[in-house]
């Protein structure tokens, strides 16, 4: 920490909003010279946090640079905890080019690395780690489930349920430690520890509850993920066009066209939803075909849901061996109704199976239904997301851990009180590295790398 608390004597400075033309342009400067700054390139120094209109001006040559309204936040009541001034300008490139340089030519001023605003809000305790993760996830945020559940854990929803975990395993520990303290007195000593396995047995209940979740917030923080398969020529990348609405897929009558996995990314009734268009599953000889084909069961796979497709003209197609254990995560389909009810040489077509949806991409029917249902099953899957879940993997490695050292406390030889105290030191820990309270700097650098300049 001392690295960053050396920095942290350093101001900071960067444009917090989008890159390029805009109607109004905020460059964020934090740190001990930002009340300096205001009073050369912007006097006088406003109230704090009230906005006022100022003239922005070079800070040696006084060259007016633009007119706009500035911040003022003194610390430690702003973002960061530092002192913060915030230049709201026209959004013009020349204008925010020109602003930055004269910025630059303050001595103790720099440019901002990539999240070191929220990096310093973190290191002055204005926000913890998990609070820092959410505010990312809020940022990336692209439909309005996906907001909900960041601006939750940014505003401390999954950081006050571990502290709650926290304070009882302070609890269990307190009591543990005075068994140890009051081993002379049989009696004193038996009831703390005993005490302590009720409070640990209730906790580890919660921490398996929390983790039998099926991840359900990691999916809404990366995105549901559907999968189109079938045999070739059966009008997958003619779906996914039509999904997307936009022609993110190669289409043709030449089987085999597909030979990599293409995704999109859709806003379903407000869930995220990603779609891959696969390679058309068949016997083949031809050995980019055959990786294209592997690709597709992979990506198959790992999905959440299999949108396998058939068409009127093919029939059914049988369910390829590898995706047969999990044919519970299976939506068929069935494309080019339009054809129905006879083709045109009046060979009839064989009536759909009650599970099927049947759609046309030609004609565009059952498109709407068939949104819907994916929908459907995606919020079936998510569920509600009222309470808070794990979104992150490394929260779940962390919650596990502590899990499995609360497991090993129960489980353990009482008579070795000191191996038990040491269990709930580690369950402890494994909780202060999510939040990061204690043993994270071996994550932080990971965690603010995904914060854009400015943030």
């Amino acid at each position: 920490m001392t690295g960053h608390n050396q920095a942290n004597r350093s101001t900071i400075f960067a444009l917090s909003s989008a890159a390029g033309r805009a109607g109004v342009a905020v460059v964020r400067v934090s740190g001990p010279m930002a009340g300096t700054v205001l009073s050369l390139m912007a006097p006088a120094r406003p109230k704090p946090r009230l906005a006022a209109g100022r003239r922005i001006i070079h800070p040696t040559t006084s060259e007016h640079l633009d007119s706009g309204v500035v911040l003022w936040f003194p610390a430690p009541k702003s973002f960061t905890g530092e002192d913060v001034a915030e230049l709201q300008l026209h959004g013009s490139v020349a204008v925010v080019r020109a602003v930055l340089a004269a910025l630059a030519g303050i001595p103790g001023c720099r440019q901002a690395e990539a999240g070191e605003f929220a990096r310093r809000a973190y290191d002055n305790g204005k926000i913890d780690l998990v609070e820092a993760e959410g505010l990312a996830d809020l940022i990336d945020a692209e439909t309005e489930a996906q907001r909900r559940q960041a601006l939750r854990q940014s505003r401390g929803a999954l950081s006050s349920l571990y502290e709650s975990w926290r304070a009882s395993l302070i609890e269990a520990t307190a009591l543990v430690e005075s068994s140890i303290d009051f081993s002379d007195e049989g009696d004193v000593a038996y009831d703390a520890f005993d005490s302590s396995k009720a409070v640990v047995t209730d906790l580890a209940k919660a921490i398996r509850h929390h983790l039998d979740d099926g991840n359900k917030g990691e999916i809404l923080r990366s995105g549901f993920r559907v999968a189109l398969a079938g045999p070739p020529n059966v009008g997958k990348s003619s779906l996914l066009n039509a999904l997307a609405r936009r022609d993110a897929a190669i289409v043709s009558e030449e089987a085999g066209t597909t030979r990599d996995v293409i995704e999109v990314r859709l806003d379903l009734e407000g869930l995220p939803v990603i779609v891959a268009d696969t390679a058309g599953i068949r016997e083949t000889t031809g050995q980019v075909e055959r990786e294209g084909i592997r690709r597709s069961l992979a990506t198959a796979a790992d999905a959440d849901l299999i949108i396998w497709m058939t068409d009127v003209l093919t029939g059914e197609a049988v369910l390829p061996a590898e995706l047969l254990a999990i044919a519970d995560r299976v939506l068929p389909i069935v494309n080019k109704v339009d054809l129905r009810p006879g083709l045109p040489d009046g060979t009839q077509v064989q009536a759909l199976p009650d599970d099927e949806v049947a759609i046309s991409v030609l004609s565009g029917a059952g498109l709407s239904e068939l949104s819907q249902r994916i929908a459907a099953i995606a919020r079936e899957r998510i569920g509600a997301n009222e309470e808070p879940h794990l979104t992150q993997e490394r929260h779940r490695q962390l919650v596990q851990q502590c899990l499995d050292d609360l497991d090993s406390f129960l489980a353990g030889d009482a008579n070795h009180v000191e191996l038990r105290a040491e269990d709930l030191r580690r369950a402890a820990s494994a909780l202060g590295r999510i939040t990061g309270r204690i043993g994270v700097e071996d994550v932080l650098d990971q965690v603010f790398h995904r914060f854009c300049i400015g943030k």
